[in-house]
């Protein structure tokens, strides 16, 4: 491949600010960017008497628009014909591109999923994390881009965009096989637990608490429940002499394990081997399924369904956030259905099956988020001189 000269980005889009004169009584659509180089989205209108001392400027299509709060995070998008007349804040920065030389959708492409690009982006965002990596304008209009002919730029965009395709086409199908899989899931379990009676978690699965002694000395790994059943993870690894003040208890393999102030947000998982041994403190209700009646499995699907949910949200009132607390005795007064224990370990085979396939999923969907990314650094990958 031939070498590309590298020119100053102010050099082929520079800034362009068009200010807007605030009307009162006049609605204000505003720009929104998604990081990662994901596109833009709409705001809700504001009014001018909402901006306040703001400043707003417009926003005309094509242009390559910054957020100088996240471009370092990719947030950095070209304006669409749909997005023309919208407006940005001050904490937007916008360049016209100069048409004649480049594309703007390939400087989006080199400065959010090229390695140097992205590199390039963060250094000219000073600062620590998040709020505090700020883009400076004249660190912006420093970073070189690679520029080939328009028509090369144009064929490289057209190649991204068709691979863009392609990615979104195995993504749509990884979903509709999940769906799938999910919905043979759920009407198996329904025919499972349709003649089951039920019992109270009290019989089925009662409250453990294995209480830990406490050494000052030793380190103890914490064990956390993500909501909307995303499972469990371990919250940090510190020495006992941290937890002087609370109690803890330990977590065996096969627990199904609730937050008590935020099940009310499915905050509910089984604990997998690698979870054995941690520990949790009393806002961490264990509960050990007898293995003559229930598969721990089963019981935490009960507990994603509508049916099943409801119960848990019944069982932690109050009003919003942490003040919506489960308690043991409540939780123990919930009704699970409980079909025979070979027809639960026949489901639980099936569920291993769909997580074993989700998994499989998971491993495509990361090789497939990396095309883009993979394509663009072959493409950058030769180092040229600046032009002068």
């Amino acid at each position: 491949m031939k070498a590309w000269p590298k020119v100053a980005l102010a050099d082929i889009a520079p800034i362009v600010r068009r200010p807007v004169e605030i009307r009162h009584d006049q609605a204000y659509p505003e720009l929104g960017i998604r990081s990662f180089g994901k596109g833009t989205f709409h705001k809700p209108p504001i009014s001018g008497s909402e901006v306040g001392s703001k400043r707003l400027f417009r926003i005309e299509a094509g242009d390559l628009v910054f957020s100088n709060v996240f471009a370092w995070e990719g947030a950095i998008a070209v304006a669409s014909q749909a997005d023309a007349g919208r407006f940005g804040s001050h904490r937007f920065i916008t360049c016209a591109v100069d048409d004649s030389r480049a594309d703007a959708t390939y400087l989006k492409h080199y400065l959010t999923a090229s390695p140097d690009g992205r590199a390039q982006v963060l250094q000219a965002s000073p600062g620590g994390a998040g709020r505090n990596r700020t883009l400076g304008v004249k660190k912006m209009g420093k970073i070189l881009i690679p520029l080939p002919p328009l028509a090369v730029q144009q064929a490289v965009v057209a190649r991204l965009d068709a691979l863009a395709e392609k990615t979104r086409e195995v993504e749509a199908h990884l979903d509709a096989v999940e769906r799938d899989v999910e919905h043979l899931l759920a009407l198996r379990f329904r025919d499972v637990i349709a003649d089951a009676p039920l019992r109270a978690m009290a019989e089925v699965a009662p409250l453990v608490r294995r209480e830990v002694s406490i050494d000052a000395e030793k380190s103890y790994t914490e064990l956390g429940v993500r909501s909307f059943y995303k499972g469990s993870f371990h919250r940090r690894t510190v020495p006992g002499s941290d937890f002087s003040w609370q109690d803890l208890y330990r977590v065996k393999a096969g627990d199904l394990v609730f937050s008590n102030i935020m099940a009310w947000e499915m905050a509910i998982a089984v604990a997998v081997a690698e979870d054995d041994g941690c520990v949790g403190n009393h806002r961490m209700l264990t509960c050990e399924a007898r293995p003559d009646t229930a598969v721990p499995g089963f019981l935490w699907f009960y507990f994603t369904t509508e049916d099943g949910f409801a119960k848990v949200y019944a069982a932690s009132p109050g009003t919003a956030a942490r003040n919506r607390t489960m308690t043991a005795s409540a939780l123990m007064a919930i009704d699970v259905p409980v079909p025979p224990l070979a027809a639960q370990q026949t489901f639980g085979r099936l569920q291993a099956a769909v997580a074993a396939l989700k998994a499989k999923h998971a491993a495509i969907r990361q090789a497939n988020t990396a095309i883009i990314p993979a394509a663009l650094e072959r493409i950058f990958s030769i180092e040229v001189p600046a032009h002068a």
